[in-house]
């Protein structure tokens, strides 16, 4: 049998009751008629001719599904339990099996397109004949019956997918490209909403049918996996930011691909989805509803596991596990786009924070091979043939599309096509690893860091979410001059500034906190279409880029989750824009000499070849004046260099006494930078990631410098680094300087 979701008739995993009881039975009679009506009603709009073709051996005609379903029920239930129940045609047996190697040989699927006989009416009185027997078999079911009775109308859903999914590929096929549903209204041009990640804890999981209601056997049995901390994206991927990977060369880079995906790309000379259309006017995309323009907010569809793939690793990213996939969708309500709406297409994802689209709109790629759950066991007989001889080569998806009838969704549902197959309605949700195993990198930085003689740790840990607000109330600060200062230096120079930035450029920032001072270069110059928050923090940064996208709705807002020094790769929804960098805050100080090079280097590469860079940069001053700035007389400078002990205890398993330390803020008039230190006020030991490390009394660790400089000195450092001084501005008292550099 041809299933879109592989789960093919094998065992039903149901709790049978002791007998099944009279409102079991007509409860089940009047599903069995509703289904076939579906099935029926799914053909309305097409004609006989269009239900012979067959546009290539992976579809069949959709008069062939009508009778393949059928022959099912006479198969499985009417012949063996009917009793006096005479066949529709014993010929059928061989045109309608489908793989059952049991029960003979079969129509071979590529050539079901020449069965002109028998007719379209013989089919529909196929069916009726089927109904007809049915009828008097569901008046005395047992609860064995039933849960075949059950099987059957599942399977028949699944036909019903087929049928929409073949329809498509074969009117895709036809120059005429006629339209299966009547035409929707003009496309939404909306941009997409940024891509978030939610985070998910992972631990002891259960995945797996879980006993009650239907369900396929290979969704059984139910059983435990380990889930490290990963973090799963809270929409599709969408056409928009598909677009982007193909202007960026995503069909021609090899080094993207799996070496089977990338030998498919060449052999079929993929460039895009499958149904996507290149004309005059742009791209377009063959749909139920007809060709249409491609709308950005969509999700992307018809797109194979190879490309899925490539796509991920060109973000960044990664294909969750099915395993991933379950546990998170197991919190989510059992709600979305199916078959029975009016539109039969998918659509842009709803509005909202959490994971969305879950199930519905596409079925999603996951990264896991089809096989055998622990302790699988196909069903006894030719009616468990199909699923466990087919566990291997393919992958599995999970959800629901649009044409999945609603009553045929769940969780443990598991589709699988093998990984160059592309005419399912199938889509693309992006993971990455959560903050369990990110915070390898914080854990081996800071272990590393306190077996120093000078025990230190980096300063880009200061800013989670907790680490944000203080540091933004320090800006607020009487004595901090410097975000007063460069705020002041911005407005004055936004208009110069914003005459500098090219039509549709995408503003990248490092580091993103209230974005007020972002917001002075937004309002000055609109024609920046894009803003790129780069941030450590995943709290900061997605508080600051829904407020951004709140407040600027034409604006596409592109949070990268990464550390702004060793980022890689922009978001693919700016790929092909002029690029400015905004690096405020003279958060270069915190590097040392060499490091600011270094950073400037990677920032070139990372922002690319013509880009623009703005810098903020304090200079040179009184040391009182440096001191105070860093040592308040409230404490928030000091609550803010002790949040870093709190956050290795939260997420280290550290036990700091923050009580035990006390903020120092020093002047180092030789290498020309403000320092700040914990100090410890006593001897005393310390447990971190289960490592024991010894303060003695009046040790520091040494958690942040800020160099101070001279608008020269930056000159140097800046083509030492590859960029040209272009531009500055500077403030008398408080010295402070804001320079605009060039690639």
């Amino acid at each position: 049998m041809d299933y879109p979701h592989g789960t093919a008739p094998g065992k039903a995993v149901q709790a049978a009751p002791p007998a099944l009881s009279a409102d079991l039975t007509a409860d089940l009679a009047a599903r069995y008629g509703a289904v076939r009506h579906a099935s029926e009603a799914l053909t309305r709009s097409l004609t006989a001719e269009d239900q012979l073709a067959q546009s290539m051996p992976d579809a069949s005609p959709t008069k062939w599904h009508l009778a393949h379903v059928s022959w099912f029920f006479e198969t499985f239930l009417l012949i063996p339990r009917l009793a006096g129940y005479r066949p529709f045609d014993p010929r059928f047996g061989y045109l309608f099996n489908s793989y059952y190697e049991a029960l003979g040989a079969r129509q071979p699927r590529p050539a079901r397109g020449l069965l002109t006989r028998p007719s379209l009416d013989d089919v529909l009185a196929y069916r009726a004949h089927v109904d007809a027997g049915m009828a008097r078999l569901m008046e005395t079911l047992d609860p064995e019956l039933a849960a075949l009775v059950e099987l059957g109308l599942a399977h028949e859903q699944q036909h019903q997918e087929l049928i929409l999914m073949d329809i498509l590929h074969l009117f895709a096929s036809s120059p005429l490209k006629p339209a299966y549903a009547p035409p929707r209204g003009a496309p939404d041009p909306a941009l997409p909403a940024p891509l978030c990640f939610v985070d998910i804890a992972g631990g002891l999981v259960e995945i797996g049918h879980d006993g009650a209601d239907f369900a396929f056997d290979n969704e059984t049995p139910r059983h435990k996996v380990w889930l490290e901390p990963y973090r799963l994206a809270d929409r599709l991927v969408t056409n928009a930011e598909w677009r982007a990977f193909m202007a960026d060369g995503g069909y021609r880079r090899p080094e993207l691909w799996l070496s089977d995906g990338w030998a498919r790309v060449q052999a079929e000379g993929w460039r895009a989805p499958l149904y996507w259309e290149e004309g005059e006017d742009g791209w377009r995309v063959m749909t139920l509803h007809g060709l249409r323009s491609i709308e950005p907010a969509a999700p992307v569809g018809h797109v194979s596991f190879y490309e899925a793939q490539a796509y991920a690793a060109w973000a960044g990213a990664r294909l969750p596990t099915e395993a991933e996939w379950e546990h998170a969708a197991a919190a989510v309500e059992l709600e979305g786009r199916f078959l029975g709406r009016a539109r039969i297409d998918a659509a842009a994802a709803p509005k909202g924070e959490g994971l969305r689209q879950m199930f519905g709109d596409l079925w999603e790629w996951t990264a896991s091979a089809y096989s055998p759950y622990p302790g699988f066991r196909p069903a006894v007989g030719a009616v468990g043939e199909y699923n466990g001889k087919f566990m291997a080569g393919q992958f599995v998806l999970r959800g629901a599309a649009c044409v999945t009838p609603a009553g045929h969704v769940r969780a443990s549902y598991r589709n699988f096509f093998y990984p160059h197959q592309r005419w399912m309605f199938s889509g693309v949700r992006l993971a990455m690893d959560g903050a369990g195993q990110m915070a390898g990198g914080f854990r081996d930085d800071v272990l590393e860091g306190l077996s120093r003689p000078q025990k230190s740790i980096s300063p880009k840990y200061f800013y989670d979410a907790e680490g944000s607000r203080l540091f933004e109330a320090i800006c607020e600060l009487a004595e901090y001059y410097p975000t007063r200062t460069e705020i002041g230096l911005l407005r004055g120079a936004a208009a110069e500034i914003a005459s500098a930035i090219t039509p549709g450029a995408a503003l990248v920032e490092f580091g993103s906190g209230a974005s007020v001072k972002t917001r002075i270069l937004l309002d000055a110059a609109p024609q920046l279409a894009a803003y790129v928050p780069v941030d450590i923090s995943p709290d900061a940064l997605a508080e600051a880029a829904r407020a951004i996208g709140r407040d600027y709705p034409k604006l596409i807002v592109a949070p990268l989750a990464e550390d702004f020094t060793t980022a890689l790769r922009l978001p693919a929804e700016i790929a092909g824009r002029p690029v400015t960098g905004f690096f405020p805050g003279s958060t270069l100080g915190n590097f040392a000499p060499d490091e600011a090079r270094d950073f400037l280097v990677r920032a070139r590469r990372l922002l690319g070849e013509g880009a623009q860079f703005l810098i903020g940069i304090d200079l040179v001053k009184s040391e009182g004046e440096l001191v105070a700035a860093y040592d308040d007389a409230l404490g928030v400078t000091a609550a803010f260099n002790k949040n870093l002990l709190a956050r290795i205890n939260r997420e280290l398993g550290g036990d700091f006494d923050l009580e035990g330390f006390a903020h120092r803020a020093l002047w180092n008039a030789g290498e020309s930078r403000i320092e700040m230190h914990l100090e410890s006020l006593r001897e005393q030991q310390v447990e971190v990631a289960g490592r024991s490390f010894r303060f003695q009394a009046g040790e520091t660790l040494h958690t942040e410098n800020s160099h101070k400089f001279t608008v020269e000195g930056v000159a140097r450092l800046a083509e030492a680094a590859g960029w040209r001084l272009e531009r500055r501005w500077t403030s008398v008292h408080p010295a402070f300087a804001v320079v605009l550099l060039q690639a």
